[in-house]
């Protein structure tokens, strides 16, 4: 699991999931022979799968810290970059996401109503301006998969989740907790949270 995949996964957990590293789902797409039909099987990496009673999420989760930040046109497919728009194909191609939909429902037990799909994102692009996260936004919320449009949390979100769980007095050896509570003895720190947490962030009309 990777460093900002082990924030997402603590913060999913303080939602009540039972969360999985990486999982492959197969999925048959054509190849580019002209000649003749020809269908490939390719299992399908999702970042991490997460579970409880009444649902399961299939997350994407892209830090992209030290670098540009996550480009509205890679996730939505608009862009002639083919390895760029290959990075979000669960977000942005239907044949991808429905198949691992799919897939997660036979392997898991759940009814494609009860799978969620969700976007976690380190850094947009332009932070400054906020255009990409918006727009990127604003066009999840017009997809329809599973049990409804794609939820986006951003580096924030999911710190404010983390911070929560760290507050509780409980000990968990969970290299993500100990360090936020290694800051706080050494005062660089407050484990406090300004705004009660709304868990159902990441929802955004699509106005």
């Amino acid at each position: 699991m990777e460093a900002f995949e082990s924030f997402v996964a603590v913060a999913l957990e303080d939602e009540g999931f039972v969360v999985s590293e990486a999982v492959k789902f197969p999925v048959k797409q054509p190849t580019a022979k002209s000649a003749y039909v020809e269908v490939q099987t390719h299992g399908f990496e999702v970042d991490l799968v997460a579970a409880r009673g009444d649902r399961l999420v299939l997350a994407s989760v892209k830090s992209a810290f030290g670098s540009r930040g996550v480009v509205a046109e890679h996730v939505t497919g608009a862009t002639a970059n083919l390895r760029a728009r290959k990075l979000y194909a669960l977000l942005n191609n239907d044949a991808v996401r429905d198949a691992v939909v799919l897939g997660a429902s036979q392997r898991f037990g759940y009814r494609p109503e009860q799978i969620e799909i969700r976007l976690y994102v380190g850094r947009f692009a332009a932070p400054t301006t906020g255009v990409h996260e918006v727009k990127i936004r604003q066009w999840c919320a017009t997809q329809k998969v599973g049990a409804g449009p794609i939820r986006v949390f951003g580096v924030s979100d999911v710190v404010a989740k983390v911070v929560r769980a760290a507050q509780k007095k409980q000990y968990r050896n969970n290299p993500v907790l100990v360090t936020m509570k290694a800051l706080e003895a050494a005062g660089l720190l407050k484990l406090a949270l300004p705004d009660p947490i709304d868990d159902n962030q990441g929802l955004l009309t699509a106005d």
